[in-house]
């Protein structure tokens, strides 16, 4: 099944280049440009595309004035030169299923990421990844639960679904915290960062939620949680 895309951007290079390198691959196509965020809706509700590639800095109307109207209709992840951690928070709050910035990625790393968010997964490149972690970090000084950070920022899944989660699956409340970070996209020594402890009690954690999950693999464990797969 062909994966269709959107790319919203007003810099005719950077949609050119999007629309051949993702246009090359079988599984994907680029059904339509947009130049700024008013036609990106227009778009977006014509042709109900599978992913919404959208830079911020656009005329007209920019990236985050669209967002809200966007993800109403689809998946959409960032794709820009933007990367200030006030603009990264504030298109993920808005929605944003992932941010990737310009320099920080490969072609295959957009694609598999492109691929990712149509499944619901999240992808971050490190510019935005720092964001989320100062954004993590903040919440876990002021004693908040980081499932309900991580549901502010559309980057986890509803505190309801991670307290039956944790009830299902047995999961303790740290392992839980670690288990929302993985399904962030955060890497070990981001979740160790985040969490103040070391890298090897973090692979000890994902040792005992992959055991609960029944997951041999981080993406089998994401999808458990997410409730795209069950445990057994």
């Amino acid at each position: 099944m062909t994966l269709r895309v959107l790319v919203a951007d007003d810099n005719p290079v950077v949609r050119a280049g999007l629309t051949a390198l993702l246009g090359g691959r079988p599984d994907i196509a680029v059904v339509a440009e947009a130049t700024n965020g008013r036609t990106a809706i227009t778009e977006t509700e014509r042709l109900r595309p599978d992913v919404v590639l959208l830079d911020v800095r656009m005329p007209e109307l920019d990236g985050l004035a669209a967002l809200p109207g966007l993800v109403r209709l689809a998946p959409v992840m960032m794709l820009t030169y933007t990367g200030e951690s006030a603009v990264v928070r504030e298109a993920l709050r808005l929605g944003a299923g992932g941010y990737l910035v310009h320099g920080e990625f490969t072609a295959e790393e957009l694609v598999t990421a492109v691929r990712d968010v149509r499944a619901g997964r999240a992808h971050f490149t490190p510019t935005a990844a720092n964001a989320l972690l100062g954004v993590v970090r903040g919440a876990t000084a002021h004693g908040l639960p980081l499932p309900s950070i991580a549901n502010s920022l559309r980057f986890g899944i509803p505190s309801s679904q991670a307290q039956r989660n944790v009830a299902q699956f047995g999961l303790s409340v740290r392992e839980a915290e670690v288990m929302d970070l993985i399904a962030s996209g955060m890497s070990n020594r981001q979740i160790a960062d985040t969490c103040f402890i070391s890298e090897k009690t973090v692979k000890n954690h994902i040792n005992r939620i992959f055991a609960k999950l029944h997951s041999r693999t981080r993406s089998e464990a994401i999808a458990a949680w997410l409730g795209t797969r069950t445990a057994t």
